[in-house]
């Protein structure tokens, strides 16, 4: 490397100095990266806290999503040995150091289960997740069965930090000697030599002699920073604010692409959440009628079932037949059919439509109701209102033998808790009553 040469024509007198910029350089630059190590390490640790936390937040909201819904399902059927299983599996996984569920009492202090690994309760380090349990029993119905706290366990979340607290220690310390070394390597080699000439210059500089360029003696194929100093002093602020306003443009460019983007990824979003949302409806609904189909109906009878067993409660099954349908799709058409069965729907929803009672579509021109908390004798003038309101409907049927007009034949079966363990023997009894209903004329109620 050359030596850089002094200005032409300059006289310079060179003070002594008194302490090497090089020595104050390694000074500086131990003290600095001592300083910086420290700092890093502090500010990565807190990071690392920081992302450690969020981690186990999302690990404890990953459980709760995965155990809410068996969680809520098995307060609501007081299965405590499912409950206690729940509990001990929630309790077993890594991030979980305590795990509390509090069931509501009416009138009474609410019932607290507890799972723990020896952790103490409100540490306020380990993050904590809380949700109310709710339990939907059927459509439109929502309710509140407990509350489920979930701790993080603190020892995992030290022990995790303590891992990466070494490694981060270590890195940072072993990145720190390096830049520094190599700072003032490079120092050395590419400034030091030259920094002198470059003051000499900027100390001389007057408006008089604006015009001089600084030269610095050195090889033509070295072309960095010290070359561009060199080249583009007098362009700097031409090329600084050229550099501005182009920044300012892309930046307005920029944004304007990312408003756009937003409002696709939103519209799409919408179109998917609408798509999905009609899809979940068509698969529990019969898409002739908009009544339940045999998915819900399958999915709600059960549940009925079970509460009238534990609640003592009454449940009362109607299985419905348009009366000689085949005859009356051959003589009127299809599309008339279509017309009978919506026509029958109309008149059995708007019959039953309190909440909790069910009228479902099973098939062809079959329909069934799930009456909870009606006994027979209640479902029996219900069932006779059904018919007495089709009949004011007076579709035509010329080829019945039962009556002019379109006519329901109706089997109707209550809950036996002696004989019935099942919901398939209740609604075994309800067709049996609806071949009875036929058996004897049709257009009528069977029991």
């Amino acid at each position: 490397m050359g030596r850089p040469a002094p200005l032409d024509g300059v006289v310079t007198s060179a003070a002594p100095i008194k302490q090497s910029l090089g020595r104050r350089l390694v000074v500086a630059t131990l003290g600095f990266c001592l300083l910086f190590t420290l700092v890093a390490v502090g500010v990565r640790s807190w990071f690392a806290w920081q992302n450690e936390r969020h981690a186990m937040e999302s690990e404890l909201a990953l459980i709760d999503q995965v155990f809410s819904r068996t969680l809520a399902k098995a307060i609501w059927e007081m299965d405590s040995e499912a409950l206690s299983e729940q509990l001990d599996s929630v309790s077993r996984a890594a991030p979980v150091g305590r795990v509390e569920l509090q069931l509501p009492r009416a009138g009474r202090t609410n019932e607290i289960l507890m799972r723990s690994r020896g952790q103490s309760p409100a540490t306020q380090r380990a993050p904590t997740f809380s949700r109310t349990l709710v339990y939907e029993p059927y459509p439109g119905a929502q309710e509140v069965v407990g509350q489920l706290i979930l701790e993080g366990s603190e020892s995992v979340l030290w022990e995790r930090l303590y891992g990466q607290l070494i490694d981060i220690v270590v890195t940072q310390l072993i990145q720190s000697l390096l830049l520094a070394g190599l700072i003032m390597w490079m120092f050395y080699q590419t400034v030091t030599l030259h920094v002198r000439v470059i003051a000499r210059h900027l100390a001389q500089l007057s408006p008089a002699n604006l015009g001089k360029h600084l030269r610095l003696e050195r090889s033509a194929r070295r072309q960095d920073e010290l070359s561009l100093l060199e080249a583009g002093v007098n362009r700097l602020q031409t090329k600084l604010s050229t550099y501005l306003e182009r920044q300012r443009q892309d930046e307005q460019d920029l944004a304007a692409h990312r408003d756009r983007l937003a409002e696709l990824v939103q519209a799409r979003t919408a179109e998917l959440s609408a798509a999905n949302a009609r899809l979940e409806e068509l698969s529990r609904s019969d898409p002739l009628t908009g009544l339940a189909n045999r998915r819900q109906f399958d999915e709600l009878k059960d549940v009925e079932f079970r509460r009238a067993q534990r609640l003592n409660q009454p449940l009362t099954v109607l299985m419905c037949d348009v009366d000689h349908f085949k005859r009356y799709n051959d003589s009127h058409g299809h599309a008339a059919g279509d017309r009978c069965l919506q026509v029958v729907a109309e008149t059995l929803s708007s019959t039953f439509g309190r909440a909790g009672e069910l009228v479902a579509r099973l098939g062809g021109e079959e329909f069934v109701v799930l009456l909870p908390g009606s006994d027979q004798d209640c479902a029996r003038r219900a069932a006779e209102r059904v018919q007495q309101r089709l009949a004011e409907r007076a579709l035509p049927h010329g080829d019945s033998p039962v009556a002019p007009h379109v006519t329901l034949s109706i089997g109707l079966a209550g809950f036996d808790a002696e004989t019935m363990d099942r919901f398939d023997l209740l609604l075994h009894r309800a067709d049996e009553a609806l071949y009875r209903a036929k058996a004897q004329g049709r257009n009528r109620v069977a029991d």
